[in-house]
């Protein structure tokens, strides 16, 4: 089972609607996934394996040089892009 943290600046609008649709994606799917959520504060407490986030956040916490894989969604309400985005994390995962 992975972690994911899912995590936008304020950890309340968009990154809300960003775990609800995920989670959906991931009871859809049967993801190996269990979810969290946060503000960025919470980024570097972490110590699960991939964190979820917004694009434009993405390239942020990537300029960090954070250590965990980071997907971007550009749509927080484009199940099809999370899904297929969290399954690209997944077949990495496998090797």
């Amino acid at each position: 089972m992975y972690k994911a943290l899912i995590a936008c600046r304020a950890g309340v609008g968009s990154s809300l609607m960003l775990k609800i649709k995920t989670e959906q994606v991931i009871k859809e799917e049967s993801f190996p996934i269990e979810i969290e959520h946060a503000s960025l504060d919470a980024v570097s407490s972490f110590s699960g394996d991939l964190l979820i986030t917004l694009t434009d956040v993405k390239a942020e916490l990537e300029s960090k040089g954070l250590a965990k894989p980071i997907i971007g969604i550009s749509s927080i309400t484009n199940k099809e892009e999370i899904k297929t985005k969290i399954q690209a994390f997944l077949d990495e995962q496998k090797g």
